[in-house]
């Protein structure tokens, strides 16, 4: 068990002890104050009544008149009425709790009250006997086994916590505490235990399974866990895969450098075009590796913002003029339709330049002589679309999303040299401006990249 176990156990326990002691406390004294107010005197309408007939009866008759409307009175009565004279002494022999005569005394005292509403009375016989008349609560009648003359003391509700009470809740609160604890510092233990794995290279690991259907936010941090295992997992695969795909397009132009090199070598009368040769082929290699180095680059590093503040029209303007004196030579008529109104964009206009070139480029490698490629810029309040068509052979619908990862060459027949790279740095360049790039076959034949940007608000005019 880690700290965090003992922190939580030793925490909820002391807390549950304390919650125990100051209640038990609470209560004890409650029961205190309780069992010391049962030896009182009974109050209320009907002690008054009780002990104002009692006091007539003696004003008028004495004892003897008192006694005779006992007699006719129940038995409880009798039991409960005490009339006591200066001495403390009952006048008919039953027992006097020193607490109930004490009260009693307090009561007769007071003037709060008018006479005959009071629980309390005194009366003068015509002997001229004085006598506290009261009537005892239920807490201080006699036990009815131990006589009348001895009064039986009132069990208490809770005698105090003794030895066996205080341990049983002490084992109970430790218990609960120590299954809360551990319900609590369970899947934190198996997230330290993923991350272990996952830092051993272990990209399979995944608590999920282990939390089961547990639903609070340790749960939901052990589900975020496990999708960034995943995600760790994909930009892994897709490192590896790169690599992998790297060394296997280094190869080739590796290959041809040895033959030129070797052929130079046995054909000392060729040399200048065996020289041609490494050229170009050193040229293809320069080319590669700088576009590997730019699609690293945007995939390793969260791109900054850029303060730099550029027209998306005269943007695209740029690239279909460069576009437009590529494709004379083939015949490829370019329609450039742009907005109406400006499309101010915030970010690297280089960057973005390239993307949007590469796409066009692409447009152009698949189009055939005497065709039309159409560029549309559409802008909205907040966004421009681009869409960029031509009407080459298309692609297969399950292959428009793989398009747009590196070295993913569809078209295997085509003799123009290169590597799947371009439209990989494209999307990577648009989704660093926080935008999107998708494909689709266009009716008709041949596809559409659709590019969606996010705009600036206008400057304001300074002028």
């Amino acid at each position: 068990m880690g700290r965090l176990f003992w922190k939580i156990l030793l925490g909820f326990w002391l807390t549950l002890l304390t919650v125990a002691l100051i209640s038990g406390t609470l209560s004890y004294l409650y029961v205190s104050n309780r069992l010391s107010r049962m030896a009182d005197v009974a109050g209320g309408p009907r002690a008054a009544v009780t002990s104002s007939a009692a006091a007539a009866a003696l004003h008028y008759g004495g004892l003897p008149a008192l006694n005779s409307m006992l007699d006719a009175w129940p038995p409880f009565v009798r039991d409960h009425l005490r009339v006591v004279d200066s001495q403390g002494r009952d006048a008919f022999g039953l027992s006097v709790p020193p607490a109930s005569l004490a009260e009693a005394r307090r009561r007769a005292s007071q003037e709060g009250e008018p006479p005959k509403e009071r629980s309390v009375q005194t009366a003068l016989t015509p002997a001229g006997q004085r006598y506290l008349v009261f009537v005892l609560a239920e807490g201080a009648m006699p036990h009815p086994l131990a006589g009348s003359n001895h009064l039986h003391p009132p069990a208490p509700l809770w005698p105090g916590p003794p030895f066996g009470t205080i341990l049983i809740v002490s084992l109970g609160s430790l218990l609960f505490s120590a299954v809360l604890a551990w319900y609590l510092t369970r899947p934190l233990r198996l997230l330290s235990g993923a991350f272990t794995r996952l830092a051993y290279g272990d990209l399979e690991t995944r608590v999920a399974p282990a939390i089961g259907r547990r639903r609070d936010e340790i749960a939901d941090l052990g589900h975020d866990f496990d999708r960034m295992a995943e995600r760790l997992k994909a930009l892994v695969t897709a490192q590896r895969q790169l690599l992998h795909d790297v060394s296997h397009e280094l190869r080739s132009p590796l290959g041809r450098l040895q033959v030129a090199v070797g052929l130079a070598r046995q054909q000392p009368d060729k040399l200048d075009a065996s020289l041609d040769r490494v050229e170009r082929e050193a040229g293809r290699l320069d080319q590669l590796v700088g576009e590997i180095l730019t699609l690293s680059q945007l995939e390793a590093s969260k791109p900054a913002e850029s303060d730099e503040f550029f027209d998306l029209t005269e943007l695209l303007h740029s690239i279909v003029d460069d576009a437009r004196f590529e494709a004379a030579g083939r015949a490829i008529a370019i329609d450039f339709a742009p907005a109406g109104n400006e499309a101010l964009m915030r970010g690297r206009a280089e960057l973005l330049h390239r993307a949007l070139e590469n796409i066009v480029r692409n447009a152009l490698k698949h189009s055939s002589t005497g065709r039309t490629i159409d560029i549309d810029l559409h802008c909205d309040a907040d966004q421009a679309i681009v869409r960029v068509s031509d009407r080459g052979p298309g692609v297969d619908p399950g292959q428009l999303a793989a398009m747009f990862e590196p070295f993913v060459q569809l078209d295997t027949s085509r003799t123009t040299p290169g590597w799947g790279l371009g439209l990989a740095i494209a999307q990577r360049a648009i989704t660093a401006h926080h935008g999107t790039v998708s494909a689709s076959n266009r009716p008709g034949g041949g596809l559409t990249v659709s590019v969606t940007l996010p705009l600036q608000p206008a400057l304001p005019d300074t002028d």
